[in-house]
């Protein structure tokens, strides 16, 4: 992982795959805040790779502040109007501390990755029994909460039931995360629909704060988070074009790039041009829900 980032007033607590969290070194005025900051790094196969793609952070900070506005009269979300510092002025919010659940909250309209395999394993997916025929980017009848446990930095989140949720979490929080997850997914698809793309699947992390209340958090709806597909181009029956890191696994997975995925030797450095590309479809991605 790089070296952390020194901020005056804030110090270092986490490091993830993509974000880093700091705390307050003083009480803050909006009470107990953290201060969320987006890399440039980028992750495949579960390995953080050596090479950054540049602006990458700012797309995903201000493509999740969006969202959370889209999203408000369903969900409240976890960020403060406070400023952020100038050393992370763009790519950083300020956002209120949450007791986290141990839960990665996906919801799929859309029949593709590792719901596909699934699928084509068992007819189901995380539990869900699916109609039989469907094929790569099939659209389903309805959109289905497919959880997953959280995973740490370098380990395999996993695909559970529902059922698994509620005994990990309780049957009520369960339950009430799979009607936000997909309340929150059934209006981004109408949004994203309008902004000409289509809105394949989406992951979510909700916390509880101080007053009991479910909050959605980290970031949403992002290339990172999502599977966003040009509607206009979308065709069930096999893989579909997406604006997220697909440059940089089909490199990695290529004679090109010399690498071993399932061995313990970890990632080359990208070439220029992988990084230009997928950096191109970040900003396309913005830039048609944005200002589409």
């Amino acid at each position: 992982m790089p070296a952390v980032q020194e901020i005056p007033g804030w110090r270092h607590v986490y490091t993830g795959k993509v974000r880093d969290l700091y705390e307050p070194t003083e009480p803050h005025p909006r009470g107990d805040v953290m201060l969320v900051v987006a890399s440039d790094r980028i992750s495949a196969y579960d390995w953080v790779l050596p090479t950054e793609i540049p602006g990458k952070g700012a797309v995903l900070t201000a493509l999740t502040l969006w969202w959370f506005d889209q999203l408000r009269d369903i969900v409240p979300d976890h960020t403060v109007e406070a400023p952020v510092p100038d050393e992370v002025a763009g790519r950083a919010m300020i956002c209120q501390r949450l007791d986290m659940f141990p839960v990665e909250c996906v919801a799929r309209g859309y029949l593709t990755g590792s719901g596909l395999l699934e699928y084509r394993a068992t007819g189901s997916v995380c539990g869900v029994s699916l109609p039989a025929g469907l094929v790569d980017g099939s659209r389903l009848p309805v959109p289905i909460f497919t959880p997953a446990t959280k995973a740490e930095v370098g380990e395999h989140d996993e695909n559970v039931t529902l059922d698994a949720v509620a005994a990990l979490i309780g049957r009520e929080d369960a339950e009430a995360l799979s009607h936000l997850t997909l309340a929150v997914y059934g209006l981004a698809h109408e949004i994203a629909r309008a902004k000409g793309i289509v809105l394949a699947d989406t992951k979510f992390e909700f916390g509880r704060d101080a007053a009991g209340n479910i909050v959605l958090a980290d970031e949403v709806l992002t290339p990172d988070s999502s599977r966003f597909w040009p509607a206009e181009t979308w065709e069930p029956g096999h893989a579909q074009p997406s604006y997220d890191k697909q440059f940089v696994r089909d490199w990695l997975t290529s004679p090109a790039s010399g690498w071993d995925r399932h061995g313990d030797t970890p990632p080359p450095a990208l070439p220029d041009d992988v990084v230009d590309k997928t950096r191109q479809r970040y900003l396309e991605a913005y830039d048609r829900l944005v200002a589409g």
